[in-house]
């Protein structure tokens, strides 16, 4: 049946919306490479751009053809662990499951970041062709299995799903879980397996400083970041135009303008919170320290971001904040070494953005998101807000599958790289530093004539003694 044009007007709209929202989650991959150049040595910033490089165009045909099947891939063999159709965008446009080309692009930019979240974990000490392994095995299978659990109809942690997780399924709107919490655990096993960089930590422990070489390109990535969590957060709504009912003035679209501002609230005082915090802890005002803080109070939000009160945003970025500061202690005292902290902000701020979730979602807005508003629907919302521990349980569910199955297929992967010796560069090499040991020359041009351009003019030069 041919369809209204009232209502060709409304998938137009919500079309462009969401490929807005795509065009606005891509541009984090920019920010994302502007980060971690400014965070990595000078010697090393063509190697780290090249990676963010290599994890959208790996990521983009991984997806393609196996992980958005493996995803959203429903149909007569459709079960709650992976998806089983789709491969390749076969059958696509479906109208059976409403997919089409716009959806695919969305969670196209959302695989995409994952791996550039986990290349930062093991930044300026790993071989190039072990991106190409990990990022493909990361975008295309491990993170899309995550995928179907949560954001599929028949994942078995859906919140959409028929037979709903302790009553409840588990609410990861955007991805604490979903994305950063992936990122962030297999980032901890590529680090923790390779071991921290050359010089980072003395012969008795004690970490020694090692700074990347431009604040301005961090800064700049932290603000395009901001700008794209705007399609990532508001983005996941996926429609615009869905009016609740027994409102003349409220739908979706009202719901995408607080999510908006909720991401906002939580960002900016996980900022705060950091600059003071850690002013106290080392005596000076740091503004690489507050990027980050703004970061983790993001990554914290993006799960609860469409169901909870804006004070509970300024909540959730306070936590989010000292759950950063704690675990980069912890981390200096274990000796382990994550370049850009990822394993910390997104991996520590994810999991305690899903905690967040299952204390303080307000039933009302869980209904919105899920439901579409519909009067009489009875769904288990945040423990402090009065819903009972359902939701609670779902969300320390995820929490811990989502870090067991990343660990038992990131963790090996990492382990046979580096058995096969095909992980970590050589001490030597890293000295030197990526980009002459690896790329050809260095990310800036020299204007001293005998600066070294390529990795066998390095090595003359130390021969010599020089």
């Amino acid at each position: 049946m041919a369809a209204s044009w009232e209502e060709s007007v409304v998938y137009s709209i919500n079309t462009i919306y969401l490929l807005f929202s795509a065009y606005l989650v891509f541009i984090m991959q920019l920010g994302f490479a502007m980060l971690c150049a400014g965070s990595v040595r000078a010697k090393n910033a063509m190697n780290i751009m090249l990676t963010n490089v290599v994890d959208a165009v790996v990521g983009s045909l991984s997806f393609y053809i196996f992980g958005f099947a493996f995803a959203f891939g429903e149909g007569a063999r459709s079960n709650p662990f992976i998806g089983t159709s789709f491969f390749a965008l076969s059958d696509i446009p479906s109208s059976s499951y409403g997919y089409d080309y716009s959806f695919f692009l969305f969670q196209w930019a959302f695989a995409i970041a994952v791996a550039g979240i986990t290349s930062g974990s093991i930044a300026e000490r790993t071989q190039f062709s072990a991106y190409l392994i990990f990022s493909c095995f990361l975008s295309g299978f491990v993170y899309p299995v995550v995928v179907h659990w949560v954001w599929s109809d028949s994942g078995w942690l859906s919140p959409n799903s028929s037979n709903l997780l302790l009553g409840s399924g588990a609410i990861d709107f955007a991805g604490s879980g979903v994305v950063h919490l992936v990122g962030g655990v297999a980032g901890l096993w590529g680090s923790f397996i390779e071991g921290p960089r050359v010089g980072r930590f003395d012969a008795f422990g004690k970490p020694i400083p090692i700074r990347g070489h431009n604040a301005t390109l961090v800064v700049l990535g932290t603000f395009l970041l901001w700008f794209g969590w705007f399609g990532f957060n508001p983005g996941s709504f996926d429609k615009i135009l869905v009016a609740y009912p027994n409102t003349s003035d409220q739908g979706n679209w009202t719901a995408v303008g607080r999510t908006a501002v909720i991401t906002t609230l939580a960002g900016s005082t996980a900022g705060i919170v950091t600059l003071f915090g850690r002013r106290l802890l080392v005596g000076h005002w740091d503004a690489l320290d507050v990027c980050n803080g703004v970061l983790g109070g993001f990554v914290a939000i993006t799960s609860g971001c469409a169901v909870v009160e804006p004070w509970a945003a300024v909540v959730c970025g306070f936590f989010a904040a000292w759950v950063l500061i704690g675990l980069n202690i912890l981390a200096l005292k274990l000796q382990f070494d994550d370049p850009l902290e990822a394993t910390q902000l997104h991996g520590g701020c994810g999991a305690w953005g899903l905690i967040f979730t299952g204390l303080f979602a307000k039933e009302e807005f869980v209904i919105q998101a899920y439901n579409s508003g519909t009067v009489g629907t009875v769904r288990p919302y945040g423990l402090l807000m009065g819903g009972g521990w359902g939701l609670l349980g779902a969300q320390v569910i995820e929490v811990l599958v989502i870090a067991g199955w990343v660990s038992l297929t990131m963790g090996p992967l990492f382990y046979a790289l580096h058995s096969l010796q095909i992980l970590r560069i050589s001490a030597h090499e890293e000295v030197a530093g990526l980009d002459v040991s690896s790329h050809g020359g260095h990310a800036y041009v020299h204007s001293d004539e005998n600066h070294p351009r390529f990795y066998a003019e390095y090595v003359s030069l130390q021969d010599n003694g020089s």
